[in-house]
């Protein structure tokens, strides 16, 4: 099967900024462009196969032309994830996903589990994740009508290469002055508790969702002492790796998972089946499963991001309280990655 770039969908949302475009080249009439979805089947923004003899094809749509098939073993149901690029030159809202239950029930998609891995940022820059102590129900909703909800917020300062962990129930917010890679369940569902009071680009109110947030919060400090065994990050829904290429190096996309490369620096040319294609950064490159051993040459680093053994564990029911501590891929590889003559990097 063939490896495809895709062209992403672009988001403008009120708090976004112009570094998408000006830094990795993306194209968008609207601004601020505050995200781009560089990998997705969602129904409410689907990326596009931006060459060859499918260009123009949605990736959903392709998939279903190949059957599926193009997935791996691992991968169950509906397309799993979503990748985008996340240009926050404001603070977010104060916010908080449902989990796969509450979201099934109530918004009719999965739920929201996800990991950031910084790309870049200012000085000073930061997120919150949970809380610093625990709090009642009472207190959250109060807070979140004054606008002191921060304070009682975890405020972690961040650098370039940070990965955050963020699973459903984890009340969050991203800094202003953040550039971030985000790896997600494919859903779209996000209950804002708090947001400055901000308006949208069209002067209308941000709604908020106290109640639905009030239902799936965690009112509590977030774990942060996760042991993904090597791994950026590696739980039911996906495995993030970091690849740094450094002249050349073999990969191996077995049948168990597609694999999604995100390229944050450099450039190279991946080679699959005989065919070559040039990347740079801000590609984003899906490597069908079944497309067997492939070569990254150049210099650059990427994200690879591949749907794990635990997704099947998952889909059965059968993972355990340890389903989102650390594992190798079931092929025994470090993310389906045969490693070479490459620097795996974290």
């Amino acid at each position: 099967m063939p490896v495809f770039k895709l062209t992403p969908v672009c988001k403008s949302y009120v708090w976004g900024g112009a570094r998408l475009i000006t830094e990795f080249g993306k194209r968008c009439e609207r601004l601020p462009l505050a995200e781009t979805w560089e990998l997705s089947c969602h129904r409410e923004g689907q990326s596009t196969i931006a060459q060859g003899v499918h260009v123009g094809c949605t990736l959903a749509d392709w998939l279903v032309s190949v059957e599926w098939d193009a997935l791996g073993y691992n991968c169950a149901g509906d397309f799993p994830i979503l990748i985008k690029l996340i240009d926050a030159a404001q603070a977010l809202s104060v916010q908080v996903h449902p989990d796969d239950d509450y979201a099934a029930a109530h918004e009719g998609q999965s739920g929201k589990t996800e990991a950031w891995y910084i790309v870049d940022c200012d000085a000073n820059s930061y997120i919150y994740l949970g809380f610093t102590r625990t709090l009642d129900t009472e207190e959250f909703v109060r807070r979140t009508g004054d606008g002191t909800l921060a304070e009682v917020m975890e405020k972690i300062p961040v650098k370039k290469g940070n990965v955050f962990f963020v699973p459903p129930g984890t009340v969050h917010a991203i800094g202003p002055g953040l550039l971030i890679a985000e790896i997600q369940q494919s859903s779209n569902v996000t209950y804002r508790v708090y947001d400055h009071g901000r308006v949208d680009i069209d002067g209308t109110a941000r709604e908020l969702h106290i109640a639905q947030a009030c239902d799936v919060a965690r009112l509590e400090p977030a774990r942060t002492d996760y042991d993904f065994k090597g791994h950026l990050v590696d739980c039911p829904y996906f495995t993030v790796d970091k690849l740094r290429v450094q002249g050349g190096g073999m990969y191996f996309a077995g049948a168990d998972s597609f694999h999604s490369l995100l390229v944050l620096e450099g450039e190279g040319e991946i080679i699959c089946g005989g065919d070559a294609l040039h990347f740079c950064r801000g590609d984003s490159l899906f490597v069908p499963a079944c497309s067997g051993e492939y070569v990254v040459s150049g210099r650059c680093e990427a994200l690879l991001t591949t749907i794990g053994s635990k997704a099947r564990a998952h889909t059965a029911g059968a993972i355990d309280e340890d389903a989102y501590e650390g594992g190798r891929a079931a092929d025994g590889l470090y993310g389906g990655v045969r490693r070479m003559d490459w620097q795996f990097g974290f």
